[in-house]
């Protein structure tokens, strides 16, 4: 979900580490950078080098399965977008994926017209592998993020609830014509596209489920804080060709995560004990969906969503 710098290695993760077999024969262990509900630790062993991802319990409030990451892991490498799944310790919280030695992405490289095909392709071999054990919908999420905030009295920005309507609205016209559900990372920003030069991997399956791909692309690109033409690209290499229908169908769910994706932050920012301004990082996305629910462009899209190009 965030991407931090890499980290010491806390000596109590060497006992996790140790517990999984795979990683017996440890011979180096460094930090990686990730996000804040796990721990990334490269593991060299004398059978190969691995990345070791240590989960925090409290991730389950935030709507993460441990099982269910695992087994959406292995269907994504058998898709061939992600790395291979080498081991999967739940007693320890440990799950053990291959290393794959290449460079992280940044915002700018997303929206690099250049690599607007590579990211397309990448996602479809996700979208068209293996599926998923379960399924993923901001619209449900949302409101379940919602209940947690109100639940334990956690802040929320100015005008949120005032939005209700506008996700209301939203969600009858993306049902208007709805997309089958294919296999999605649905946490896609630039930090979980690792480019080895020749290809690219997807990586970080905290979030996946079974969704709408164009929340995929939609939430690809609103990480990335890219233009309307921005989208209009991503859109057209996914599929093949223009489409405004497709198009507004992404950008209406950008705009879902960015609401979403909120409450994510209020949710860390009242019951973290992490030193990480989640609440800045929040609102810097509800302050671009805000533009975008006042704007003049709302209403179009609602249209747009359902038209037949």
């Amino acid at each position: 979900m965030i991407d931090v710098m890499p980290h010491a290695v806390d000596p109590s993760l060497l006992d996790r580490i140790d517990a999984v077999p795979a990683l017996a024969s440890r011979t180096d262990v460094s930090g990686l950078s990730g996000g804040l509900t796990n721990r990334n630790l490269k593991v060299a062993t004398r059978d190969g080098v691995y990345v070791a991802r240590l989960s925090s319990p409290e991730s389950a409030l935030l709507a993460i399965d441990r099982a269910n990451e695992h087994a959406n892991s292995v269907a994504a490498a058998a898709s061939g977008a992600a790395p291979a799944v080498i081991a999967f310790a739940p007693e320890v919280s440990v799950l053990v994926v291959g290393f794959v030695d290449g460079s992280t992405w940044t915002n700018d490289d997303v929206l690099e017209p250049a690599n607007a095909a590579r990211i397309a392709e990448v996602c479809r071999r996700l979208h068209q592998g293996p599926r998923f054990v379960n399924e993923f919908d901001m619209l449900v999420l949302q409101p379940y993020y919602l209940s947690i905030v109100s639940q334990r009295d956690l802040r929320l920005p100015d005008r949120y609830l005032d939005f209700a309507p506008h996700v209301a609205a939203m969600a009858k016209s993306l049902a208007v014509r709805p997309q089958r559900t294919v296999p999605c990372n649905n946490d896609l920003l630039a930090a979980n596209v690792l480019d080895t030069g020749d290809r690219l991997w997807l990586i970080d399956y905290e979030y996946s489920g079974n969704n709408d791909p164009f929340f995929e692309i939609g939430n690809l690109w609103s990480e990335a804080a890219g233009t309307p033409d921005d989208l209009e690209r991503l859109v057209a290499a996914y599929v093949g060709h223009p489409s405004t229908a497709l198009t507004a169908r992404a950008r209406l769910w950008g705009l879902m995560s960015k609401y979403g994706w909120m409450l994510w932050a209020s949710i860390q920012d009242g019951t973290s004990d992490l030193d990480f301004d989640f609440w800045s990082w929040g609102l810097e996305k509800y302050d671009r969906a805000v533009t975008e629910f006042d704007g003049p462009d709302f209403g179009r899209l609602l249209e747009e969503v359902h038209s037949t190009d």
